[in-house]
């Protein structure tokens, strides 16, 4: 394997060169330090999971209730299967100082449920590095990372995750290319009828919870009922960085965030002040947005998918079980966009005596425009060879 070199200070910034492309894949195969991308939650508390939920709108009892846990076949609270976010958010771009990184998706395996007190250790290895190019930009990376989800007390393999981030240069840089992908453009305005819509299907949301849904009883074509998150609000972003990671990903606060960026290099310089900001901000303010060529404030990447896993789980009930999902955000959805997830059964096996349920879904915006797609396999109940039992012995789904 090759010599993982010094840090170098001599590489050109924001810029994806030969030179700085061998320079990130020196580090492929090698376990990295995680201090600022993961942490938030190494153990899985009842608050870690209440914030969390909270943080999605998810009002799931399974998570929320500790005495409704310990009515259900796990006797425990559990927490949703993203809540692994928290604990490494599978964001792994390493090297390319100055060079955006973009949330692109994640292949999630799960072998267990994640109760109620729960540790984990997270290590991360830099698994690949593809070079691409297109109408995005001439010449982009995308980076893909390994992340195993081990519990603590028994060292066993919880789940796994490959989080992979594009590595595009950022706004300006693609002006000059002529290839930004994303203008600016106004917030959408909707009409009450629209509006009266959307909060009827958000109120009317919500878990399967104790009615059982069997194998048995699944067909293919059936269409999960629609999950809905908008008009996204600032505060709605608020929520998700309080339950998912706080200012981790990006540096910090205060002190510590320019203590992050020295060492990475990884900020945006503010057009107004001059100053080294976290690029982060494009989440929450518009200008920084358009700066880095989102075309506005827009969500996170894991906090989209999340949505379609809440979708999920409020489909297959208190006894179902979430094996497999394979996740691509592909645009921005941007403040003031209404995201739905679509979901439809098109799939069923039965693998070592589980029963599988692939769904198909995707999302899109309240433009019509889709900004997501997934598939996901479920594990069900079945009247004839009984309940999920878990730990899984395997990653089902390969080899069908």
């Amino acid at each position: 394997m090759t010599e993982v070199s010094e840090k170098r200070t001599d590489l050109p910034w924001g810029e994806i060169t030969d030179e700085t492309i061998a320079y990130a894949a020196e580090l492929l195969g090698k376990q990295l330090r995680r201090d600022r991308m993961a942490g938030w939650v190494t153990e899985v508390n009842i608050d870690a999971i209440r914030h969390f939920a909270e943080g999605l709108g998810d009002r799931n009892p399974l998570w929320r209730d500790p005495e409704y846990g310990k009515t259900t076949r796990w006797g425990a609270t559990l927490a949703p299967p993203t809540i692994l976010y928290s604990v490494d958010g599978t964001t792994v771009a390493p090297r390319l100082a100055g060079v955006q990184w973009l949330y692109a998706g994640t292949d999630w395996v799960w072998y267990d449920v994640i109760k109620r007190g729960d540790a984990f250790d997270a290590p991360a290895v830099f698994y690949k590095q593809d070079v691409k190019g297109g109408e995005f930009a001439k010449r982009w990376l995308l980076q893909t990372g390994h992340i195993k989800y081990i519990r603590r007390e028994d060292g066993a393999l919880v789940g796994e995750a490959f989080g992979k981030c594009a590595r595009t240069p950022r706004g300006n840089a693609l002006k000059k290319e002529g290839t930004q992908k994303y203008k600016a453009r106004e917030e959408y305005q909707y009409t009450a009828d629209e509006i009266f819509e959307i909060e009827k299907a958000q109120v009317e949301e919500g878990p399967r919870g104790a009615d059982t849904l069997f194998a048995e009883d699944v067909n293919i074509g059936d269409e999960l009922r629609p999950i809905v998150k908008g008009p996204l609000t600032s505060t709605d972003m608020v929520a998700w960085y309080a339950g998912w990671s706080g200012a981790g990903p990006y540096g910090g606060a205060h002190g510590d965030a320019v203590r992050y960026r020295t060492r990475h290099q990884d900020f945006h310089i503010s057009e107004k002040t001059g100053a080294r900001e976290s690029a982060g901000r494009g989440h929450l303010e518009r200008k920084t947005g358009e700066d880095v060529g989102m075309g506005g404030a827009y969500d996170i990447g894991p906090q989209r998918i999340s949505w379609g896993v809440q979708m999920l789980t409020d489909w297959m009930g208190d006894d179902g079980f979430l094996h497999t999902l394979s996740a691509t955000v592909s645009r921005p959805n941007l403040l003031g966009d209404t995201t739905t997830w679509h979901g439809t059964v098109a799939g069923k096996d039965v693998v070592d005596g589980y029963h599988l349920i692939t769904i198909d879904m995707y999302a899109d915006n309240q433009r019509g425009e889709k900004n997501s797609k997934a598939t996901a396999t479920v594990l069900l109940p079945s009247k004839t060879d009984g309940p999920v039992v878990t730990p899984i012995p395997r990653n089902l789904t390969e080899g069908k």
